[in-house]
């Protein structure tokens, strides 16, 4: 009889044999009682593995939990599983027609629901309860490879048109499905291993559909507070509503669309209907009269820079004389900026603005009076004046951009009524299928990728490394004022993701397998290898999209 090989696996610098074969699940129960939080899949030598996954090899195995990115991804995928199999379950199969995850709110997924059932609060709580009776049950969640051909016959059967779609401009031969309890899904990324690992979730009825609530990275343990911004999820809707009447409303219509040669329509159609809205906020400006700053603040990647051109050209379309004013200018000089808990600067919060100097200059032009403006030089770390004076005149306005914008602390001398404030972002609601969203963070990330190595000379491993840093910042500095804004203008276009991947596809490449970014760097370059890529050339010169691959007639 053949003796069963030991091999060796290193954990936090512990080392320990076990029999090759062994399930990483069998590992991480060893490990488990050194973190509070479950461990949801192991990294091996730098490559996610879920735990049904055996050992075959001597390796280093570092243990994610839900307070790892990739952790909370994978709760949040297996919960939407969950949550699948016991709405079907409870409405019963023959009577949905569709369930689809569209978008994230709030430490929660908003999920319209379709089909011959009345989706009220007693549903609700039927399928609540019968989550968490598989919760309980510890049903396997199960992975299997089956061709391609095999899967797009398979949803086809079970009404999940969208997916057979999506699966047909796959070029793989074989494409991995999961089963729970005999409900078949498709998803892109990884599973927990049972239904015991999603044990805090809970429903509400929410809108016109319904939530969703799920725990957060910082704590996996708890629900995350549900508070929705009102207006960013009505531009989330009628984003969804535009998207729908140009039939792209998902990767396999966007993929359709390229692969029929109506590329260029898609792209001067929903360039003219982002105009179109640019235009309505000016004529909004022009009839408050008593309008003359317009506060632009949005998270990065968000295209604010292209977003001010643009409005400033409708502006003086409407009469009025648009200057604009970074307030990054206003940065306090370097010896007087605060420090962040680790000792270095800290640039983003509002401490580091000199805001009594911004708004002494501002109530001063609002006055009529003639103001020298600073120029902040980033490489002697100091504010300069070199004889840039603005006098403001009738029709003259300011077009201020600035993380801080929102925030009425920052323009604390200013009336209210003389502030016009813009709250940006790029709130994509272009999804994989109904069950597999795409963050807004991502499509953002792959502008940020490529803006940073075209101006910056980054590369995609050093800005994914500050990716962290930066949501932070946001989290801090912007999201907690977007509703104080008088409107929400989405910068997301429905064909950017096809566009930059021939862009963005190359400096993911380029990311060190042995690095930490090596994680997210594939997961970005499975995510990319949806999408047919579209090119560039009948994008407009004056689209958002110029700001991060070029070739556009702003300076950006």
């Amino acid at each position: 009889m053949e003796e069963t090989k030991m091999l060796h696996v290193t954990v936090d610098g512990e080392t320990r044999a076990y029999p090759q074969g062994t399930p990483y699940r069998t590992i991480a129960a060893d490990f488990q009682a050194h973190t509070p939080w479950d461990i949801l899949l192991v990294n091996r030598d730098g490559k996610l593995c879920e735990l049904h996954k055996v050992l075959d090899r001597d390796c280093t195995l570092k243990m994610v939990t839900a307070q790892d990115k990739p952790g909370i991804q994978t709760y949040e995928r297996s919960a939407v599983f969950l949550m699948l199999k016991a709405f079907y379950d409870v409405a019963g199969r023959e009577n949905v027609e569709r369930v689809s995850v569209e978008y994230s709110l709030s430490s929660a997924l908003f999920i319209l629901a379709q089909g011959n059932f009345t989706l009220d609060r007693p549903l609700l709580d039927r399928v609540e309860a019968r989550m968490r009776e598989l919760s309980h049950q510890a049903l396997p969640i199960e992975k299997k490879s089956i061709g391609t051909d095999d899967a797009m016959e398979l949803f086809s059967q079970s009404g999940q048109h969208h997916k057979a779609r999506l699966l047909s401009f796959r070029i793989n031969s074989r494409v991995n499905i999961y089963s729970l309890d005999g409900f078949v899904d498709y998803f892109y990324g990884y599973m927990a291993p049972d239904t015991s690992y999603i044990r805090c979730f809970a429903l509400e009825l929410f809108e016109n559909g319904f939530i969703l609530r799920l725990p957060t990275q910082k704590n996996p343990k708890e629900l995350g507070p549900f508070l929705p911004s009102q207006k960013v999820f009505q531009e989330l809707r009628q984003s969804t509503l535009r998207s729908q009447a140009l039939n792209a409303s998902n990767v396999a219509e966007l993929n359709t669309a390229i692969s029929q040669g109506d590329a260029t329509s898609l792209i001067l159609t929903y360039e003219a209907m982002m105009e179109k809205r640019i235009g309505d906020i000016a004529a909004e400006i022009v009839q408050r009269k008593e309008v003359r700053f317009i506060m632009i603040a949005g998270p990065s990647s968000s295209g604010k820079t292209t977003f001010s051109h643009r409005l400033s050209t409708q502006l003086r379309a409407c009469g009025l004389r648009p200057h604009a004013i970074a307030t990054d200018n206003y940065f306090k000089n370097r010896e007087d900026t605060p420090r962040d808990e680790n000792g270095n600067y800290d640039f983003e919060g509002l401490g580091a603005m000199d805001v009594e100097q911004f708004n002494t200059d501002m109530v001063r032009l609002l006055n009529g009076e003639t103001v020298e403006l600073p120029t902040f030089n980033f490489k002697k770390g100091m504010r300069e004046y070199n004889g840039t004076f603005l006098t403001l005149g009738e029709g003259d306005v300011l077009v201020i951009e600035g993380i801080h914008c929102l925030n009425d602390q920052f323009t604390h001398s200013l009336p209210k009524q003389s502030k016009y404030k813009i709250y940006i972002s790029c709130l994509t609601t272009l999804n994989i299928d109904d069950h597999n969203r795409i963050p807004t963070t991502d499509v953002r990330l792959l502008r940020r990728i490529e803006r940073d190595a075209r101006t910056r000379g980054h590369s995609a491993q050093a800005t994914i490394r500050m990716w962290p840093s930066v949501r932070r910042g946001e989290e801090e500095n912007i999201f907690p004022f977007q509703d104080s804004a008088d409107t929400i203008f989405n910068s997301a276009l429905i064909y950017e993701t096809a566009l930059l991947k021939p862009y963005v596809q190359p400096l993911l490449f380029g990311v060190p397998r042995n690095s930490e970014e090596y994680i997210e760097a594939k997961r970005l370059l499975k995510f990319l290898n949806y999408f047919l890529p579209m090119p560039a050339d009948d994008v407009p010169k004056t689209s958002l999209m110029r700001e991060f691959i070029g070739g556009g007639c702003y300076n950006v």
